[in-house]
């Protein structure tokens, strides 16, 4: 039983993902990205057929276990591309170090204000970050891994939204600047619209999805810590 569970999970899935691909392949619509109708579909077809998620994830929780390895893939593009990565290599740090600071300061200082719960601020925090190194990363501060996964596919989505917006209103050309936008701001789903607009561009946000990890791990451990003891003392 719990074998054809997890076929059915993974195949169910599987298709409904490809179908959403070849949706926003046709109409390469921005609310058409199968991050979001994927999920979507899925979340109503679980609440029509009132299947509990823990029944669901039974099955499918090998696709998640899979985020890791997807995400090291990112290092063949970067590999290809080092001496470009080199060249431009003190920007891409210095850059990619304020959007993290930027990114952790903004969402406490936000979750603050709206009065959230602790643990709700813990998770809220590494929504920056691409999802297997964010639900780690919860879990370290004291979050709700689930909770972040929600918060970096919002994340996800809003930049893939907003970040070519930006780049057209503010008349962005170079290669490495929309890469590292997009990659900053949106991780794992900006890296795949920046392979949409160029290979470099892709491997540019590759590159700002992994330094903007090891950057927010290394807040996570050392000033987040000591940030959430002071306010909290305030």
């Amino acid at each position: 039983m719990n074998l054809l569970l997890q076929i059915v999970s993974i195949a169910g899935t599987f298709f409904i993902f490809e179908l959403c691909k070849k949706v926003y392949g046709r109409w390469n619509v921005v609310w058409l990205s199968p991050i979001l109708t994927c999920s979507v579909i899925l979340i109503s077809l679980l609440a029509i057929f009132h299947i509990p998620y823990q029944t669901y994830n039974g099955g499918a929780k090998v696709l998640t276990n899979l985020l890791g390895p997807a995400t090291v893939s990112f290092a063949v593009p970067m590999h290809k591309h080092f001496q470009l990565l080199k060249k431009h290599g003190v920007e891409i740090i210095v850059s990619i170090a304020i959007g993290s600071v930027a990114a952790i300061g903004s969402s406490f200082l936000f979750a603050k204000w709206m009065k959230l719960s602790t643990s709700l601020i813990n998770s809220l925090v590494p929504r920056s970050i691409t999802t297997p190194i964010a639900m780690d990363m919860s879990r370290t501060v004291g979050g709700i891994p689930t909770m972040t996964t929600i918060f970096v596919i919002i994340t996800g989505l809003a930049g893939t939204i907003l970040g070519p917006l930006l780049i057209r209103i503010l008349s962005i050309q170079t290669i490495t600047s929309k890469g590292l936008l997009l990659g900053m701001g949106a991780h794992g789903a900006g890296a795949s619209k920046a392979f949409e607009i160029g290979e470099q561009e892709g491997t540019f946000a590759s590159l700002a999805m992994v330094v903007a990890a090891i950057i927010s791990i290394i807040l996570a451990y050392t000033f987040f810590p000591f940030f959430t003891e002071y306010s909290l003392t305030d």
